[in-house]
């Protein structure tokens, strides 16, 4: 019975590093420069599952955050300091490949799964409750 409340510990992890991967790129939607000192803006990061709970439980884990590789939109802003110094693009600026809508979306998808596990949770421990109650 107590598996039960270690696979929901588990989804509840696993959704909350799920959103703040999506709090991450919603704050640095308009970062123009990488943290890591690298050219170009901020990438757009995913939180990618798998299962088990990391330890050989059942459950669910974050296997690994990554780098979304897609490029993000250009516009024409010469006067940036960030902008593209030469080339065909020169003078465009690139700005992250983040897109709100999808997001939220992706968000309100993760609230909604950790709710979920709670609400299993909460399950679990009703029968555990009635399971004592029966035995007493």
């Amino acid at each position: 019975m107590f598996g039960l409340l270690d696979i929901s510990t588990s989804g509840l992890v696993a959704q909350r590093i799920r959103l703040d991967t999506i709090a991450g790129n919603i704050a640095n939607a308009q970062a123009t420069q990488r943290e890591d000192g690298l050219p170009g803006p901020y990438k757009r990061r995913m939180a990618l599952f798998a299962t088990g709970d990391g330890q050989g439980g059942p459950g669910v884990h974050v296997e690994k955050v990554v780098e979304d590789a897609s490029r993000g939109h250009l516009v024409f802003e010469p006067w940036h300091p960030h902008a593209i110094k030469s080339g065909p693009e020169k003078g465009y600026l690139e700005y992250p490949n983040v897109d709100y809508p999808t997001e939220m979306v992706n968000a309100m998808m993760a609230s909604r799964a950790y709710e979920a596990n709670i609400t299993a949770m909460q399950v679990t421990k009703d029968m555990m409750s009635s399971t004592l109650r029966l035995l007493a």
